[in-house]
């Protein structure tokens, strides 16, 4: 017994050590890096417990105080609501706190990338109190988040946007024949990949002997909107680039994929899954880490935007997410005076809203859960958010080519 009463103290410190090694190895250039990887973590939990919190929710009798004990699916959905709220509440928190920082002398930058075991141990904190909190408060977060996962999603289309029309002027800027010639290949491959991938639409969710009007529609509008963007960037007022246009033609029919394949298992027009509302345990994996990737991604790269998040008196180069050798810490006290080269504030906003969003998925955007049982992201609320985020992008990025015409005044 004192054995393994030695050998248990043996293995908890040795983790202590180990969790103290890694937050003192986070440097401020990775610590955008660190928040994506905390961000993950939290997803993981969410993911864990809705899939074993329930039977242990059901015996808390602030969360069911019902008459008659609600299904399974109910404190499923609670469950991943509250890990949510927890990290919501924690992001919030920090960018209340970062509001204002111009300089790397600020004492807020310290906080941004240092301190992590606190942070770590405030997050563990918040993330456990949202357990105790009734269920009229979780409920109101479960409504704000619907439109807080919406804005998220908005973001995520400006950053596309964004990152697209730098990718075009890089290489236009080059101003060689090489880089044209890539331009040009790129742009072919992705109206390529886009008319196949509408192929296979029209044969996976438009089966014979089926009335399937509307997944008809949405596929046709999306090839209407890829006609659109051809024509409008070679209109010699616009004088646009098909390399833009290609890339956000191709996202815009992933988007309608992936509206259709969130459609129920059991709908009629979903062939892809041959009416089956089973998944397996590596279908749920590769689902959510999915999620995961696109989530952090979208964080990331808002993160390193130079267009959203940089003050206006910072440079207008973001700098690199890990130190690309030992030299760059030596210059830390050098820099320490410097502006800083995106918003604090607006980078854990975007965090903040990456919660709800992954709540809803991990939800079914908590309206599907009964009718699609485990599956990740699936019921019609997540087919409509794919849609009309997929049309959002088209109109956003038609008006990214109109609007300097129709406003030739102002800078866009």
């Amino acid at each position: 017994m004192f054995a393994a009463s030695c050998l248990a103290s043996c293995c908890a410190a040795c983790a202590c050590d180990a969790c103290r090694t890694v937050v003192s190895g986070i440097s401020r250039r990775s610590a955008r890096i660190a928040y994506c990887g905390l961000f993950a973590l939290s997803l993981i939990v969410s993911w864990i417990l809705r899939e074993v919190a329930a039977p242990l929710m059901e015996k808390l009798p602030w969360i069911n105080h019902f008459h008659k004990t609600p299904d399974r699916e109910w404190f499923e959905t609670d469950a991943v609501l509250r890990v949510s709220l927890g990290n919501f509440v924690f992001f919030s928190i920090l960018s209340v706190m970062m509001i204002g920082v111009k300089n790397q002398k600020d004492p807020r930058d310290g906080i941004h990338h240092g301190g992590w075991m606190m942070k770590v141990i405030c997050w563990c904190i918040l993330v456990i109190l949202m357990f105790f909190l009734p269920n009229e408060i979780i409920s109101f977060y479960e409504s704000m988040s619907k439109f807080g996962a919406g804005f998220f999603l908005l973001v995520q289309v400006v950053l596309l946007l964004d990152f697209v029309h730098g990718w075009n002027d890089t290489w236009v800027g080059y101003d060689e024949q090489f880089w044209y010639a890539a331009l040009l290949v790129v742009s072919l491959v992705c109206y390529l990949a886009t008319f196949v991938f509408s192929g296979l639409l029209f044969h996976w969710f438009t089966p014979s002997g089926h009335d399937c009007g509307l997944n008809t529609f949405f596929i046709v509008m999306t090839l209407i909107f890829v006609f659109v963007f051809a024509v409008v960037v070679l209109h010699p007022a616009v004088g646009g680039s098909i390399l833009p246009a290609s890339v956000i033609s191709m996202y815009c029919m992933y988007l309608c994929y992936s509206g259709l394949a969130s459609e129920p298992r059991d709908y009629e027009c979903n062939g892809l899954h041959k009416h089956s509302k089973a998944v397996s345990t590596g279908t749920m994996t590769i689902g959510l880490l999915t999620t995961v990737l696109s989530v952090v991604y979208s964080a990331v790269r808002a993160g390193s935007s130079t267009t959203l998040l940089s003050p206006p008196n910072s440079p207008r180069a973001a700098k690199p997410l890990l130190p690309l050798d030992g030299k760059a810490e030596e210059k830390e006290e050098k820099e320490n005076k410097k502006p800083v080269t995106y918003s604090y504030a607006f980078f854990h906003i975007i965090f903040s809203l990456a919660s709800m969003y992954s709540a809803m998925l991990l939800t079914g955007w908590s309206t599907s859960v009964g009718e699609s049982g485990k599956l990740v992201d699936v019921g019609w609320p997540s087919v409509w958010v794919r849609i009309v985020t997929s049309w959002v992008t088209a109109g956003l990025f038609i008006w990214s080519l109109v609007a300097p015409i129709l406003f030739p005044d102002r800078e866009f």
